[in-house]
């Protein structure tokens, strides 16, 4: 099957001369994959140094910056891929309603720092006549999604899935990185590759070789890490390693819509009559509902009230009762302290032993002499320490 991305996809008017560059007029299809490259070495011959004889012969590295008309991205169903400044950049998707939309890219010139702009005007148009109920969508782990956009790639796979689904014509509805479905971004290694899903659709029920591929015995290798073996793997060759774990099988029994269904703008025509519907709806009571949410907690905190009240009101006799047995008991304490004491003052005072020097009020230390205070005729502060000592 040729592919339809040149032939049914894309027609290219020059619509502007003044501003430089030809607006480009695309007519892609709902549902069905559109893939564009944006051609590099159309875009090197506008740079203003290369009009002026710089080296024509020279292709500078170049980079794309795509977005829709009066916004800052692109539309949901649309995407810009481009792995560096030297390779091959892509616009591609699926749209998924009819419609115009414009797209503005620029291109940098990583070299001379220049820029230019086009214009790419989408007129997507509804979905063949041709339905797909059966569609299936592979995992290819062993390539990037810009690899699989060309249409020589493309052709390449749906070849031998042909010959494996026992279609004659099979439609490429979407090519998805698997980066954009959450897969693990590889590192910079030779050999690593980021993955690419790839959704086809027929009007042919599927193989016994893919219904295989969701098997019960398959599902549970795969979720011990293993790969289910399929008998017709092999005709996919080396070229294409298809992921059979994260291979997904869509039956649709009703028929596909080919347009979105037509929204009504709510204004009634003119003369015309509203009709409201017949059916009346039933009386609801809120009478149980009023009572939960409202009475049952005034009546909750009523209670409350009422138990702290209580405590704080009720309770205070018992509470004085306790208070004066407290005090009867501390008063008896101190009354036994005070008698203990003065039985020990009275048998202290009836010893015949001499009391002590320390407890007299006044004495000499060195010669033993008592004397009262109020007796002392010289003042001995101010006698000298060394007269006092004789």
């Amino acid at each position: 099957m040729a592919s339809p991305t040149v032939a049914r996809l894309a027609v290219i008017l020059c619509l502007s001369l003044s501003s430089g560059l030809c607006d480009q007029i695309i007519y892609p299809f709902v549902g069905t994959l559109f893939v564009h490259e944006l051609d590099t070495e159309y875009f090197q011959h506008q740079f203003p140094s290369i009009k002026n004889n710089y080296d024509v012969a020279q292709m500078d590295p170049m980079t794309f910056r795509a977005n829709l008309e009066g916004f800052p991205d692109l539309p949901r169903w649309m995407r810009y891929t481009q792995r560096s400044p030297t390779h091959k950049a892509y616009l591609y998707g699926s749209p998924t309603e009819t419609g115009k939309q414009v797209i503005e890219v620029t291109a940098y010139n990583r070299q001379t720092f220049e820029t230019v702009k086009q214009r790419f005007i989408f007129n997507i148009l509804p979905s063949p006549a041709l339905q797909t109920p059966f569609q299936a969508e592979f995992l290819i782990a062993n390539l990037d999604v810009e690899e699989m956009l060309p249409p020589e790639a493309q052709l390449d796979f749906q070849a031998p899935l042909q010959a494996v689904w026992g279609a004659q014509r099979t439609t490429i509805l979407n090519i998805t990185s698997a980066l954009d479905k959450g897969g693990r971004v590889p590192l910079p290694l030779p050999g690593h590759k980021e993955g690419v899903f790839i959704k086809l659709g027929s009007d042919v029920p599927f193989s016994d070789c893919l219904i295989e591929s969701q098997a019960i015995e398959a599902r549970q290798l795969c979720q011990k890490r293993g790969q289910p073996i399929l008998s017709c793997n092999n005709q996919f060759a080396n070229r294409f390693q298809i992921d059979w774990c994260n291979t997904s099988l869509i039956y649709f029994s009703a028929p596909l819509p080919t347009q979105p269904p037509h929204l009504y703008s709510g204004i009634m025509d003119d003369e015309s009559e509203f009709n409201p519907p017949s059916e009346t709806l039933e009386e609801t009571y809120y009478l149980t509902d009023y009572l939960l949410t409202l009475l049952l907690p005034t009546l909750i905190a009523l209670l409350l009230c009422a138990f702290l009240s209580y405590i704080m009101c009720c309770r205070r006799e018992g509470i004085e009762k306790r208070d004066g047995e407290t005090s009867a008991i501390q008063l008896v304490h101190q009354q036994s302290i005070f008698s203990n004491t003065e039985e020990l003052r009275h048998m202290a005072g009836n010893r015949d032993v001499p009391r002590p020097l320390s407890t007299l009020p006044m004495f000499n230390v060195r010669t033993g002499e008592r004397a009262s205070p109020r007796q002392l005729h010289d003042d001995s502060a101010r006698v000298p320490l060394i007269l006092s000592q004789h």
